[in-house]
Parts: C-alpha cells; sequence; structure tokens
C-alpha cells in the first residue's frame, strides 16, 4: 500500500535559535520513500543534514527570529503486513549479546535501570523468558499507565512514570524500555508514525508515536506498549536510548510552538496525492 505522511511544525522565535530536527523516515525505509520527506522551512534557510552517532538522519538550521513553519510531506510504500511477531524469539545471555546491542542494557536519562532493577525481577521473574516475558511488561505498562495529553511532561522518567502512572506514548515506552533492560533484555526507544490503518472511525488528531524495539532471538522486534495491539503502516524516524537522544525538534535557545500537526493516510486513490 501506499502512504502519505508528514508534519508541519510551526514556531515564534525571539532572536535567531540554532535548532536540530529529526523528522525525516529513518535511513532504513529510504528506499520505500516514493516521494521524499523532504525538510522545508519558511521563511527559507540553509539545512545542513548529518546522522548522528544513533544513525538517525538529522537536520540542522538557524532559525531566524520571528514567526517559522516547519514541514515535511512525502509518500512511501509499505509492504501492509502488521508489526511481525515471533512467539519463540528467545532472550540470549548477555554474554552473548553483540556489543553494539550491550548500551541497550544500560541506564539512561529517562531509564533509570538501577533504581527499577528490584521491582522488574519481583514483578516478571516469573515470566517465561523470551517474547512472552517481554509481552507481558508490556501488558503491565498498557495497564498501569492512564493515557491523557493533559498529562504530559518532558521531564517524566521512568521512575516517576511507574509512581504516577499517567503519561502519553513516550512514558509508556520509557516504562517498557527501563524493565526490559533490568530484566537483561535490550531495549531501545523509537519515535516515528503510527497510523490508524485498519482501526474504525472516528479517529483522534493523529500525533508522532514512541514505542520500542527490542533485542530477541539475534534480531530487533518492535513492541509498542502504549497501543499493545496490532498496528499496521509503523514508519520509523529516529532511535536511540530514550527520548533525550531523539527529540523531534531541539533547540538552543527559547522558543514557542504555535502549532503542531502529523499525518500518516493510506492513499486510496490518485486524487489523494494532491492533498496537503
Amino acid at each position: 500500500m501506499r502512504i502519505r505522511l508528514g508534519c508541519r511544525l510551526s514556531f515564534h522565535l525571539a532572536a535567531p535559535t540554532p535548532m536540530i530536527l529529526l523528522l525525516n523516515v529513518h535511513y532504513s525505509r529510504a528506499s520505500d520513500l516514493e516521494q521524499p520527506d523532504l525538510l522545508v522551512t519558511d521563511p527559507g534557510g540553509a539545512i545542513e543534514a548529518y546522522r548522528d552517532g544513533f544513525g538517525n538522519w538529522c537536520s540542522r538550521i538557524v532559525a531566524p527570529a520571528g514567526e517559522l513553519t516547519i514541514s515535511t510531506n512525502g509518500i512511501i510504500r509499505d509492504d501492509g503486513l502488521s508489526d511481525p511477531v515471533e512467539q519463540s524469539a528467545a532472550q540470549l545471555p548477555v554474554e552473548q549479546l553483540p556489543a553494539d546491542a550491550l548500551a541497550y542494557l544500560l541506564p539512561s536519562r529517562y531509564c533509570e535501570t538501577d533504581v527499577l532493577s528490584d521491582f522488574a525481577w519481583q514483578q516478571f521473574s516469573h515470566e517465561p523468558q523470551g517474547w512472552g516475558r517481554v509481552q507481558a511488561v508490556c501488558n503491565f505498562v498498557h495497564d498501569h499507565i492512564q493515557f491523557g495529553y493533559e498529562h504530559s511532561r518532558p521531564t517524566r522518567t521512568a521512575v516517576e512514570a511507574l509512581k504516577e502512572a499517567v503519561g502519553v506514548c513516550r512514558d509508556y515506552t520509557h516504562l517498557a524500555v527501563t524493565l526490559c533492560r533490568c530484566l537483561n533484555i535490550p531495549a531501545r526507544y523509537c519515535t516515528g508514525y503510527v497510523s490508524d490503518i485498519g482501526k474504525p472511525p472516528p479517529y483522534p488528531p493523529m500525533d508522532f508515536a514512541a514505542w520500542m524495539e527490542v533485542y530477541l532471538g539475534g534480531k530487533w522486534w518492535v513492541f509498542d506498549p502504549r497501543n499493545n495491539d496490532i498496528r499496521f503502516g509503523r514508519v520509523l524516524i529516529a532511535r536511540g536510548r530514550d527520548a533525550a537522544d531523539v527529540p523531534l525538534a531541539h533547540s538552543f535557545g527559547q522558543n514557542e510552538l504555535k502549532g503542531f500537526e502529523v499525518w500518516i493516510d493510506k492513499i486510496e486513490d490518485a486524487a489523494d496525492l494532491s492533498r496537503g
């Protein structure tokens, strides 16, 4: 299937401000892009692109003082399949993990494994190792946290999410990532698009989403503790240790977000190509 996706972010800046943006589809899906989701700024200006230490595609700008709009709009081809499931995927002993997976066992800014280790083992040690244990973590987090944008707080950590039991998708993901790491399962934080394709209407306003990838059986697998169901049309933008590594927009100065719009829709006919 073909999917139209993109975003439009509007800011007010009191002074010229350097910014780093992670808004483009991940390089692992670049060959699927029928229409590249090029980053556009209004007013226009120089854009420097680079890859960060996790391989994510980043854009660097100096935003002018005043009003600024940043947007993308692309078309991607997707196989139309849901997130893959492999119930037999086994957990590997730490000593058998590849070196590049070890960083995803360690504590990070929002994932305090040193604090939650005892809780994780008490809560999940009886669960079967491998896929079943990760799914048990997702079930717990999904049921424990009450979702609501009114509960959003950019500084909330996994420990705070567990205590407060409220949050948004990044909080679900931080808590699930932390619990998996405590259980010696490498887990990394992902951000991108999750569509409502295949879901019955009405649809809530679209937003960027967070989920995690865990290392089982020699591969990375997608788990989504926020939705905890079958999803189609998931498109990765960036991955890292936690949200601190993959902010959608990081500014080196004060700014006010004035507008935020995200879309990801299945293209039903040729007329849809002209929208957006």
